[in-house]
């Protein structure tokens, strides 16, 4: 693949520079702040504003006259429903990365109190193990799931364990016990183990960013004894890498970090 071209636009870096200062800021931003933070002139950063807030995505405060974001950027966010998005942007990335590794992946989403499967791309093998899209499973018998519940907010986490027939069904010490497991895939956002459901290995991968409420799983599962079989790690960092692409088309920043969230 070449390398793409970049082109410089200042006109329209400026204007990102200045939404991406007022989405960080605590308070509202005078010009001077603004020009201070950006090291930019005020001269540079005034046609800018003006021509921002008369198409709302800046407003002023009525006292200290200073620029805040409006809701413009999350009503356009919101146009379209994160799932559509989702689809359209890992199509390809799920594509290209099941014709490499020669082995089917899938992409799932927590929906109510079960794990959903949204898409999926197959192994151009003759043998292949694949799930179909639909399916619905209760989220802590696959690893996609424990992938998307590590990645809940505590309150949501405890929420949703508490309302969950395995985590019910769980001695206290295996309860003990899966609450670690999260924590430590929190801090990877990935999984790689023995699969629950049948026999082989599972890899599932965290998509999309928690904090933006835009989160998925891309989970591969292998079968036993073949070609891949005895490297689930060097097929972990693939699959790391195409969960990394998808999130970037996404236009979403790195969700790896979560646990410093918590």
């Amino acid at each position: 693949m070449t390398a793409k071209r970049k082109y410089a636009v200042p006109a329209l870096e400026k204007a990102l520079d200045i939404l991406e200062a007022l989405a960080v800021a605590q308070v509202p931003q005078s010009l001077a702040d603004l020009s201070r933070t950006l090291k930019r002139t005020p001269s540079e950063l005034f046609r800018m504003l003006n021509a921002l807030e008369r198409r709302a995505y800046i407003g002023r405060d009525a006292i200290s006259e200073g620029y805040s974001l409006t809701l413009k950027l999350y009503e356009l966010a919101h146009t379209h429903s994160p799932v559509e998005q989702l689809l359209r942007v890992a199509s390809v990335p799920m594509r290209e990365l099941a014709d490499s590794i020669h082995e089917s992946c899938h992409l799932s989403i927590l929906s109510g109190r079960n794990l959903t499967v949204i898409a999926q791309a197959e192994s151009p093998e003759p043998v292949r193990l694949s799930v179909e899209v639909g399916f619905r499973v209760l989220p802590l018998t696959t690893a996609s799931g424990k992938v998307l519940i590590a990645a809940l907010e505590a309150s949501e986490q405890a929420e949703l364990l508490e309302a969950d027939p395995t985590y019910s069904a769980m001695r206290p010490a295996k309860r003990k016990s899966l609450r670690h497991e999260l924590q430590s895939i929190r801090q990877t956002g990935s999984l790689v183990g023995a699969s629950s459901r049948r026999t082989g290995i599972d890899i599932a991968c965290l998509v999309g960013n928690p904090g933006v409420g835009v989160v998925a799983a891309l989970g591969v599962p292998l079968l036993p004894g073949g070609a891949n079989d005895g490297m689930e790690r060097e097929l972990l960092r693939t699959v790391q890498k195409t969960a990394g692409t998808i999130t970037s088309l996404l236009g979403l920043g790195s969700s790896k970090a979560l646990a410093r969230r918590s």
